[in-house]
């Protein structure tokens, strides 16, 4: 697709429902903590309800990939999409942990579940984000309800991060003007994806203006630097679903049979045909739909 500074002109040809759900516009929400500010976004439910889904982005991304997707949920429960520490429109910070994010995650949801009387909560996270999802479901786990991995590379207890983790810190880089930089955008992992409006749309959300020209929004250091949950195995007690895409370079068969090893007794799992890693992008309406969210997560409204 052409790619220029007009998102609206460059995004014309999205389906409509797309639009109808880019349309609607959440409530901005800050919620400062000892470490730094955290930025979310809220649907209220259209019904009256005490249920609460929260979604969470993966690595360098954001909580408006949840936008065109968040509202198709809103006839039944409160939504919410995260912008977790060091990406989006949060603040950065010295160090950065899935731990951490969990943290962040818990306190969004006890200040949510007070104000919104809440009793359900389903939490449903994207590659990075479904570690952050399974480490809050499995320590609070009188909190969520049900639980969503959307192809997550989870590690095995046994995984020495001395030979498979780190590299060279990330130097920021800076660009001339916005078009520049959006032409820069990549899928990471690399893949295709038929859906170049879903595409063009994230990427108008994925940077920022600054003194010294266009830059990503995320913290270039938190890549070298993150702190994973080496030696931690999930332990969630709720309903749960791992969500995978057929194509995903990520979940090669002896990964994914590892992670079915370890967690086929406490969790469903669900192959995605025609989507590569980034399922929400490829298959946005079969995820969104009627089947594979729904099929764990149709919480009963409490009135």
């Amino acid at each position: 697709m052409q790619i220029t500074d007009n998102l609206k002109n460059d995004i014309s040809n999205a389906p409509s429902w797309f639009h109808d759900a880019i349309s609607i516009k959440p409530n901005e929400k800050i919620l400062e903590d000892v470490k730094g500010k955290l930025s979310y976004s809220v649907w209220p439910s259209s019904s009256k309800n005490k249920n609460l889904m929260i979604f969470i982005h993966g690595t360098g991304a954001h909580k408006k990939w949840w936008y065109p997707i968040a509202p198709q949920f809103a006839s039944y429960s409160n939504v919410i999409a995260v912008d977790l520490p060091g990406m989006g429109d949060s603040g950065f910070r010295e160090k950065y942990s899935i731990k951490d994010f969990g943290e962040c995650i818990i306190s969004i949801i006890e200040k949510e579940k007070s104000d919104m009387d809440i009793d359900n909560i389903s939490i449903i996270g994207h590659s990075l984000g479904g570690q952050v999802a399974g480490y809050v479901a499995s320590e609070k786990k009188d909190l969520v309800s049900n639980l969503i991995m959307i192809d997550t590379f989870i590690r095995p207890p046994d995984w020495d991060p001395s030979e498979n983790e780190g590299g060279p810190l990330r130097m920021i880089k800076y660009y001339p003007d916005k078009t520049t930089i959006l032409k820069r955008f990549r899928l990471l992992p690399q893949q295709d994806c038929n859906n170049d409006w879903f595409v063009r749309y994230i990427s108008e959300h994925s940077v920022r203006q600054t003194l010294e020209g266009w830059r990503w929004k995320f913290d270039d250091s938190m890549f070298n630097s993150l702190e994973r949950l080496f030696g931690y195995e999930f332990s969630f007690g709720c309903p749960a679903l791992f969500i995978h895409g057929a194509n995903s370079l990520l979940m090669s068969a002896n990964i994914l049979d590892n992670i079915k090893k370890m967690y086929s007794e406490i969790m469903d799992f669900n192959e995605v045909e025609g989507a590569a890693h980034h399922v929400p992008l490829d298959k946005p309406l079969e995820y969104s739909g009627v089947g594979s969210l729904n099929s764990v997560n149709s919480p009963t409204p409490s009135v």
